[in-house]
């Protein structure tokens, strides 16, 4: 077994541990490192997990986990410490992931994975009349479902920080709701191109951070809307509602992240990273 299922097997196990489980937990958690030892392509079966309602949020703690261990040069004197934050990082993802499904749902989901997955053409997108990114399947019209569901991702929380984020939950939450409230009357009124740079400046800084914390998923999140509005202030990019509801989802995944919220984020998910896809080859001229 390599090194990278090594690492993630062992640091699920690790996670486990710090949990009550019953004999129908346990033998999810088996099922979950047998499902990790015999992938043939890990990274993206990951990323398929995240199309799966069952186990999208902790597909997205592998993911960051994954894509540390893939990406650049580990520090072998920092290895340990890595991997006990990567450990406490998916104790609460792993609890929620436990209590949503017994040994049946998951084998199902992993199944449904494994024999329909890879005919999913996860960098599909089609576009509307205007030209302007549509993720198919995806409607921007908001349910009463939707609506409070964001609601309940962004709202402020009363209570002390993670053990986990601690300062770091602070520092990329912080400027996430003004962020929000810009988007909110970004296609309605002219942004001010001094305002536009002041939060790229901000969502780049901090994406960097959680790049360095490991958390990918939060980093691209950072990324994606930072060059949206880069994009924006260039005139290349024109906020209609659809641009601005996928920038919105962007920030959705990183409070529901953050927060570990226990709220099913697969469609913001998807419409997030295929409008990064998107805008990925639109470059900004002068």
């Amino acid at each position: 077994m390599d090194f990278i299922k090594q690492y993630i097997i062992q640091s699920i196990s690790v996670a486990s541990n710090n949990l009550r489980l019953d004999t129908q937990k346990i033998e999810v958690v088996s099922l979950l490192r047998e499902f990790i030892s015999q992938s043939e392509n890990l990274e993206k079966e990951i990323m398929l997990m995240k199309t799966s309602t069952e186990l999208s949020t902790f597909a997205i703690r592998l993911a960051d986990i994954h894509r540390f261990l893939s990406q650049g040069t580990i520090d072998l004197l920092k290895i340990s410490e890595k991997f006990k934050e990567h450990s406490q990082s998916l104790i609460s993802d792993l609890s929620r992931l436990l209590d949503s499904v017994n040994p049946a749902s998951f084998r199902a989901a992993i199944n449904k994975i494994k024999e329909n997955g890879f005919n999913i053409d996860l960098d599909k997108l089609s576009t509307n009349e205007k030209g302007l990114p549509v993720t198919k399947g995806i409607s921007i019209e908001k349910s009463e479902t939707d609506i409070l569901k964001e609601k309940i991702i962004m709202e402020d929380e009363p209570g002390e920080p993670g053990i986990l984020f601690q300062n770091f939950e602070e520092v990329i939450l912080q400027p996430i709701k003004n962020v929000d409230e810009l988007l909110k009357t970004i296609f309605e009124n002219t942004p001010d191109p001094e305002e536009l740079i002041k939060y790229c400046e901000i969502l780049e800084s901090n994406g960097k951070l959680a790049e360095e914390k490991g958390f990918e998923i939060i980093s691209n999140m950072h990324n994606i809307v930072a060059k949206a509005l880069l994009l924006i202030r260039a005139n290349e990019l024109t906020p209609t509602k659809t641009i601005v509801e996928s920038m919105r989802a962007c920030l959705i995944v990183i409070v529901a992240v953050v927060k570990s919220k226990d709220v099913d984020i697969t469609n913001y998910l998807n419409r997030a990273e295929s409008f990064g896809r998107q805008i990925k080859s639109i470059k900004i001229e002068g």
